[in-house]
């Protein structure tokens, strides 16, 4: 084919596809039913110039068009890998993770429902093997994603409905695919004739690897482009290879989904990437993703619109009536999914309630598309499947392609707007006027300063004035009238807006450079799990998830564990840094939404509303100070050293944006500036190291400070501070219970406990002992000790305790002082010269 045709053809698709958005919104239908139709008109407008006599100018591009090389491999290998790629990218993925049970539910078991359903409802009608009507299920089962999705993101729907819908409709392409290739190598290998349970049971590993290969890939992909800020281009070079790569690995080399790997490598950079790149790389990365999917989806549609013609060419009266099985069955299917299946998800409390014209709307909107068409290309095209299965196959799914968009797209717009998921709730719709009454405001000021400096006509200016002040005195008494906004209501919104600028400034504070990528993800899961416990549970839920996304976590006191009983250090010195520099970005995010409050929220919902949404955030500083001053008491010093260098990057960003002002300015030259830069990227480079946390070098500190071992030199403190173990306590946690056996001595280092006997309290704070009487007494405990405030502690055991004595006169002397006070006579072991001290500490090792 010549290429000056080529180009000219694909000029022209390009055209056609630039035209079909803008002809959707006039006509108010579907994007897909448009790019079939123009595809149709083309393929059509092809065929009849070529037959055509009235003239023979045009029959080389018709001849062209008619002869593209528009194969399965088009569609599986270059568009759909695409197609999937973006649309995994667009997922909130971080919220979808809380709602995986319905997801999956409905991904998985409504592909397994419809390709079952449609198989047993064809037998009866044809004369298919039970595989190929299992395989005409699965190809039918596949849905086109951006109609489903379209419904919920053009309609005030709830959120957390609409991530269970846009994750089912993703992941329900994926699932259906596996089968379709699962059924179609098991048709190939026809003399066998496997049962299809035998079938079935490959879906395991189809899957499997396939997602464990793409989540892989999808990790090293991003180690690359997290190293690759400096560069955009580069970065979307990669992310551009990442899903072709994948699918030809698994497609090709693990005979495992190529599609399931897409997908999922795909919701792994979606996950990941606002942590490791960027905000600016970041919506490069997501701009240009976007522009590639908009040309391969309409592309795909296009050239799949092309085959119809030809497609529908052989068939007989009989297919139609396979047509028509196929779409209700499917319709079937989709209605036991609906009305049985999610029913009792929700009364497992596993998602949440679909009311009545939702399901409608899901049941109606279940259009197909080019995969469907694709998938049946591939069957068509396979010399190893017999004439007739390849006939009625191809015929069937182009049927009910056509049905679904040229009879269901064309009625699904209409039948949103008589469902009503068109129109805003009540709620929404006074809070719409009240913003709007807002903005006029600030618009109003804005305008009245600015034409202060225009030399325009007086009488004009009063002319605007006066027009504009009207436009707002209506707006204000709309709003005025709209005063059914419960304070409950407003609150709930007025979280849910909160919790969204958080989000955004611990994106603006990783763009900076204030913080890490595993802080940064840490915080956007938690501003995302706040936005949806406030809109599922108001203030109560705020609370409790600002109260969680506080919590030491498990993995924190697993490794505080394991450092004091085996003296791993690596993995405690990780996360306490982590902990520390989460803590210390959590406090600044506060400070800035306290601001955000009482400049923004305040002019919309009132002062009443502001005040409570400070209140609640001073609450939140609080309970962070806490944790943070408990770590301070554990670790002494290194917070402050945290601090530092969180004002070290603040310094080194302010003087990027000052370098970028000269610049743009003129005052300084692009040379100038480049060396400028790479003085800064060298100091941030620096400051992205972490201090050091030693906690063996602040154990001997820790001891050197104690009053009772000043006599110790720096070997016998080192030899000691091996032997004790660290504890550490919350503000109410029990140390000692009363009643228990003495095995330990415990000292005091940093914060206090309250030793309750006898019904009298007894405050013990830095530096002080207690239970070393019952240990020389041999005895059970006759005292209850809780801490007070964070607290540290060491511990000693017993033997090593009474070796310690015998060397340290001054511990010997303030147990004896001790045991005095409470009238306690305790036989007290002979101190030791200073070799035999030494002998001493040399068993204590």
């Amino acid at each position: 084919m010549d290429l000056i045709v080529v180009i000219a053809i694909l000029s022209g698709l390009f055209l056609a596809i630039a035209l079909a958005e803008p002809l959707a919104a006039r006509l108010r239908l579907p994007v897909p039913v448009i790019l079939v139709g123009l595809g149709m008109s083309i393929g059509a407008g092809a065929a009849w110039f070529w037959r055509t006599e009235m003239t023979d100018a045009l029959n080389p591009v018709a001849l062209a068009i008619l002869s593209l090389p528009i194969s399965s491999d088009v569609f599986i290998y270059v568009l759909l890998p695409i197609l999937l790629f973006q649309v995994s990218l667009t997922l909130n993925l971080r919220r979808l993770m809380d709602d995986w049970v319905p997801v999956l539910s409905l991904a998985v078991i409504a592909v397994f429902v419809a390709t079952v359903v449609i198989a047993m409802a064809l037998m009866p009608f044809t004369t298919l093997p039970v595989l190929a009507c299992l395989l005409l299920g699965a190809i039918v089962s596949t849905t086109d994603p951006s109609a489903v999705v379209g419904i919920f993101r053009a309609t005030p729907a709830p959120q957390r409905l609409a991530r269970i819908v846009e994750g089912e409709s993703l992941l329900n392409d994926a699932a259906a695919i596996a089968l379709f290739s699962v059924f179609l190598s098991a048709l190939v290998m026809r003399e066998t004739e496997p049962e299809p349970l035998t079938v079935l049971m490959q879906l395991p590993w189809v899957i499997g690897a396939g997602a464990t290969v793409g989540w892989a890939l999808a990790r090293v992909a991003m180690s690359a482009m997290a190293r690759m800020n400096p560069w955009p281009l580069a970065q979307l070079s990669v992310s551009f290879a990442l899903p072709f790569a994948t699918f030809l690995i698994v497609d090709q080399m693990l005979a495992a989904s190529g599609v399931v790997a897409a997908v999922v490598a795909g919701m792994t950079v979606n996950f990941l990437s606002p942590g490791r790149l960027a905000p600016p790389a970041l919506a490069f990365l997501r701009e240009a993703w976007n522009l590639l999917a908009y040309w391969a989806g309409g592309m795909i549609f296009v050239l799949a619109a092309l085959l119809v013609p030809s497609a529908l060419g052989q068939a007989r009266a009989h297919d139609f009536l396979l047509v028509a099985v196929v779409v209700v069955a499917a319709f079937v299917a989709r209605a036991v999914i609906l009305w049985g299946l999610l029913p009792l998800l929700t009364l497992a409390r596993l998602s949440p309630k679909v009311e009545r014209p939702y399901r409608i709307a899901i049941l109606w909107g279940g259009l197909r598309g080019a995969v469907t068409l694709a998938l049946a290309l591939a069957v068509t095209e396979n010399p190893a499947i017999p004439f007739e299965i390849k006939r009625q196959v191809g015929i069937v799914a182009t049927g009910f392609v056509l049905f679904t968009l040229l009879v269901q797209g064309t009625t699904l717009r209409p039948l949103i707007g008589w469902l009503g998921l068109d129109r805003l709730s009540p709620l929404d719709r006074a809070l719409s006027d009240q913003v709007v009454a807002v903005a006029l405001q600030d618009v109003r000021e804005t305008v009245a300063e600015t034409v202060r400096s225009f030399d325009l006509t007086p009488a004009i200016i009063r002319e605007e004035a006066k027009r504009f002040g009207e436009r707002l005195n209506r707006a204000v008494e709309k709003a005025d009238e709209a005063q059914d906004i419960l304070d409950k209501d407003r609150v709930t919104l007025g979280l849910v807006a909160m919790a969204g600028h958080e989000r955004d400034l611990v994106l603006y504070a990783f763009r900076d450079g204030f913080i890490s990528d595993r802080t940064a993800e840490r915080m956007l899961t938690d501003a995302d799990r706040l936005i949806e416990a406030t809109r599922t549970a108001g203030r109560g839920g705020y609370r409790a998830q600002a109260r969680r996304a506080l919590r030491r976590g498990r993995l924190l006191g697993l490794a505080e564990w394991a450092h004091s009983r085996f003296r791993l250090t690596a993995g405690l010195q990780s996360l306490i840094a982590d902990r520390f520099e989460f803590l210390v970005a959590h406090q600044q995010m506060l400070r800035f939404l306290i601001t955000f409050t009482e400049k923004r929220i305040l002019r919309i919902h009132g002062k009443r509303v502001a005040a409570l949404l400070a209140d609640l955030l001073r609450w939140r500083m609080e309970e962070a100070g806490r944790e943070m001053e408990g770590l301070r008491i554990q670790f002494p010093g290194y917070a402050e050293e945290v601090e530092r260098r969180l004002i070290r990057r603040l310094a080194l960003r302010q003087e990027e944006v000052e370098y970028d002002q000269l610049t743009q300015d003129g005052l300084i030259g692009p040379e100038l500036r480049l060396s400028l830069q790479q003085r800064i990227a060298e100091e941030r480079a620096k400051l992205a190291t972490r201090p050091k946390l030693d906690l063996a070098v602040q154990r001997v500190d820790i001891l050197r400070g104690f009053a009772l071992f000043a006599a110790l030199d720096e070997a016998s403190l080192k030899q000691l501070s091996r032997r004790m173990k660290a504890v550490y306590a919350a503000p109410g946690d029990v140390l000692v219970r009363k009643e228990a056996l003495p095995d330990r001595v415990w000292f005091v280092a940093r914060g206090a406990v309250e030793a309750e006997i006898a019904g009298t309290r007894h405050l013990l704070g830095q530096g002080e002992m207690f239970g070393h009487l019952s240990v020389l007494q041999k005895r059970p405990r006759r005292a209850t000790v809780r801490a007070l405030s964070h607290t540290m502690l060491l511990t000693l055991q017993e033997q090593e305790f009474v070796a310690l004595m015998a060397q340290v006169p001054d511990l010997a002397a303030a147990v004896k002082a001790s045991a005095e006070k409470r009238g306690v006579i305790v036989d007290l072991p002979a101190p030791s010269g200073p070799k035999a001290a030494r002998h001493l500490m040399a068993r204590l090792r």
